[in-house]
């Protein structure tokens, strides 16, 4: 049996169903997010593990202890939430030390497990400092330094990152995957930031509607979404709408808005598909024949990157070009772009669940 199993876990308010069986199994150490877009029943299903809602049916079982008549307060999980929930009145050592004073946890005992937290989080020097005279960032390391000391068999993150600016945002990212590899504790963690749950977690559940849709590590989610939907959200992508003709000796035929294209081969019936590209899979080249002719429609600066938006045959395509530091094609001009085949995601044409 896994560390953290959940299953067929459900939730209702009244006539809303919240979260809608869903199972999940996490090993021990692992970090894994629940990634989706606002109102698909993440949160929910954190509350529901922390103990903050009670479910409608399922089960949560955390190392062979079923949690469901076990109160929130008595569950020794770590949790940190969106806005931190620090005590403004309480020095940083008083707030990390606040859990292990409820625990009964004596003097000189809680003052060494206070010390290693701080240490692990970088933030022994400011012991003494209160909230409201640190950063957005130093303050969401105290919160995790308080989630930590009482050493919990899981560690739940609710958006922990997403009141940060950009660029320390990034940052924290190293920090907090730092800190929970060397806590070595399992970590399950609420976003609906996609770059944040690929920069972190060794898997990723993504949930539409209160359901799982797809589970895998960020590479195969990201490379080889199950939908259209995953498609979308888990960065850009162009998708077109397209015909399957035929698959055989390991190849698809498509034809996209009358032009004939080749994709990998799939388990599908001839017929209407989605065909998802990612914009980085895309080269602009030199003209040459078999090459696609595309006009320049907008092209923006990225810094690292330049991102254009691209007038084809095929319909409108998002081409992502590494920055090279020299001259790049302007909005009006021609230029020619070409994929390789097995870059091409065939997807179902099915109508997309909306949340």
């Amino acid at each position: 049996m896994s560390f953290l199993e959940i299953k067929a876990l459900t939730k209702r308010f009244s006539e809303t169903t919240a979260v809608d069986d869903f199972s999940l199994s996490v090993e021990r150490g692992e970090f894994v997010s629940l990634l989706g877009p606002s109102g698909c029943g993440k949160t929910t299903t954190l509350q529901m593990i922390a103990g903050f809602e009670q479910p409608t049916s399922g089960s949560i079982i955390l190392h062979g202890r079923n949690l469901a008549n076990i109160p929130a307060r008595k569950r020794g999980l770590g949790i940190v939430f969106q806005t931190y929930a620090l005590f403004p009145h309480m020095t940083v050592e008083q707030n990390v030390a606040f859990g292990l004073e409820m625990r009964g946890i004596p003097d000189s005992e809680r003052r060494q497990k206070v010390a290693t937290a701080l240490d692990l989080v970088k933030l022994s020097h400011l012991a003494k400092r209160l909230p409201r005279a640190m950063s957005g960032g130093q303050r969401q390391r105290v919160a995790l330094a308080r989630a930590l000391v009482i050493e919990p068999e899981l560690l739940l993150l609710d958006e922990p990152l997403s009141n940060l600016d950009a660029k320390l945002r990034e940052d924290m990212q190293l920090e907090l995957r730092r800190i929970q590899q060397e806590a070595g504790v399992t970590t399950l963690m609420v976003t609906h930031d996609q770059s944040e749950a690929m920069a972190l977690s060794d898997r990723i559940a993504v949930m539409q509607s209160g359901r799982l849709m797809q589970l895998g590590t960020p590479f195969d989610t990201y490379e080889t979404p199950k939908s259209t939907f995953i498609s979308n959200f888990l960065g850009k992508t162009n998708c077109l709408n397209a015909r399957l003709v035929s698959t055989s000796n390991g190849i698809s035929n498509l034809v996209i808005n009358g032009v004939e294209v080749t994709g990998p081969s799939v388990n599908l019936l001839p017929g209407d598909v989605m065909v998802s590209l990612r914009p980085e899979r895309i080269d602009i080249v030199e003209p040459s024949e078999g090459h696609t002719e595309a006009k320049v429609l907008e092209r923006i600066f990225l810094g690292d990157q330049w991102l254009f938006r691209l007038e084809t045959k095929l319909g409108e395509l998002l081409v992502v070009r590494r920055n090279r530091g020299r001259r790049e094609a302007e909005p009006g001009e021609n230029v020619f772009i070409v994929w390789q085949p097995e870059h091409l995601q065939i997807l179902p044409a099915i109508r997309e669940i909306t949340s």
